[in-house]
């Protein structure tokens, strides 16, 4: 038994797939790690039944996923799929989930993955074995977060499209903050109920902890929602800066946000597609668009602007550690008032956020690792790339209404950027259908 380097936690010798078992409304998977045993169960409602074999094979697909959120306790070199079903498309999805999904978790406890063993797993067919008989791809099924990007999504998508919003919240409670956006846009919901193991959320010191891959658990779990109920498409809200990598450590990327990234996206396609065909389409609207597209995209939107939520302090898992207002301290409250500063007025945005953390002296070093000068590297957060915050940063400190925070200016004049129209303008390619855009 090895240890993780840089500490005294032992890592584990073997995690196992023990089985997922489905009812109509619930998915439960069960996990191994040397003896101990964990469960996670997800409960639908609104979606249809979830026997189907159509239906099982994709939830196969989250169920492998998901483990990760346990396999982390431990760290072990050995991976056993036990009787899972998983094609090659879907092997490749899992391994990168380990290696690149959990890049940020290795980077914070020192520790390589490569060298994990995955070994197990029961083989499909070659032509995708569970196709359904119909999907609609008139009807599709939005991941909502209540932040900009998935409400600028949810108002870009076009009439024809019918719209029903996907919204996952923990066991301990729904999120208020997402509650409340999701029904300024009027639009239906199916929902899951996620319940991960309390020893994962109330462990103790003898586990390791990280960031994993929940994203791609989620687009996972919305697909299941869609094939259940006929509709053919996923429609994620994940920018073009989701690919861009925190830091390089060792000619390796790590990037918080892999699972929003295009490269996740590709594998999540492939593998649907090797389980169920081609007639479920999963890709990101916004995959072709920066932050401050979509900023200024919401900055349209003022039926939004009282009562979004993008701090990660309202998502806390305790209900009572989740903060009722912005709380203007953390990396993610600052980015939005940045990409925001641009389009809104400022006086109308403090108002809209009840706090400015653009004008907190003690902000301007977190400020600084935004836009790339500051001591460290771009936050493991949501939030753009240097050049999209430098942007953003000129943008407002040509503006009066910032003219009495000069620290602002200073710190835009110590960095280049682009022009922000040039922003504005789509980055990189998509993978969204046509039918999905205007």
């Amino acid at each position: 038994m090895g240890t993780v380097m840089g500490t005294t936690t032992p890592r584990a010798r073997r995690f196992t797939y023990l089985g997922l078992a489905v009812t109509d409304d619930t998915l439960t998977g069960h996990f191994d790690l040397d003896g101990r045993v964990f469960r996670e169960t997800v409960v639908f409602e609104g979606a249809g039944s979830l026997r189907s074999p159509a239906v099982t094979a994709v939830a196969h697909l989250w169920y492998l996923l998901a483990g990760l959120s346990y396999y982390k306790v431990g760290a072990p070199p050995l991976i056993d799929l036990g009787d899972t079903p998983v094609g090659p498309h879907g092997g490749a999805l899992v391994r990168a989930a380990l290696i690149d999904g959990l890049g940020e978790f290795a980077y914070r406890n020192a520790l390589t993955l490569d060298d994990v063993v995955i070994e197990g797993g029961r083989s499909l067919a070659l032509a995708p074995p569970f196709a359904p008989a119909t999907l609609d791809p008139s009807r599709v099924l939005v991941p909502f977060g209540g932040g900009i990007d998935s409400v600028v999504s949810v108002e870009t998508l076009p009439a024809h499209l019918d719209q029903t919003l996907f919204v996952v919240s923990p066991a301990s409670g729904r999120f208020a903050a997402l509650d409340q956006t999701a029904a300024v846009t009027g639009r239906p919901v199916v929902r899951a109920t996620r319940a991960i193991d309390p020893q994962v959320l109330h462990g103790g010191d003898g586990q390791l902890r990280g960031h994993v891959p929940v994203t791609a658990m989620i687009t996972l779990l919305a697909a299941v929602a869609a094939v259940s109920t006929g509709r053919g498409g996923v429609v994620m809200s994940n920018e073009h800066s989701a690919s861009v990598p925190n830091l390089r450590v060792a000619g390796r990327e790590v990037n918080h946000q892999w699972s929003k990234s295009l490269a996740a996206e590709e594998l999540i396609g492939a593998a649907l597609e090797e389980t169920v065909g081609p007639s479920l389409t999963v890709a990101s609207l916004l995959r072709d668009r920066s932050e401050l597209w979509v900023a200024e995209a919401f900055s349209r939107l003022p039926q939004y602007h009282h009562v979004f939520r993008s701090c990660n302090r309202a998502f806390a898992q305790d209900p009572a550690a989740r903060a009722a207002t912005w709380c203007g301290e953390c990396d993610k409250c600052l980015f939005i008032d940045l990409v925001l500063a641009p389009f809104i007025e400022r006086s109308t945005l403090r108002t809209a956020l009840g706090v400015e953390p653009l004008s907190d002296p003690a902000r301007l070093g977190a400020l600084a690792d935004l836009v790339g000068l500051g001591e460290h590297h771009k936050p493991f957060e949501c939030v753009g790339d240097p050049d999209e915050s430098a942007a953003a940063l000129t943008a407002i400190a040509r503006r009066g209404a910032w003219r009495d925070v000069p620290a602002l200016a200073d710190l835009a004049a110590r960095a280049p950027s682009a022009p922000l129209e040039t922003l504005l303008t789509p980055q990189g390619r998509t993978r969204a259908p046509a039918h999905w855009l205007r």
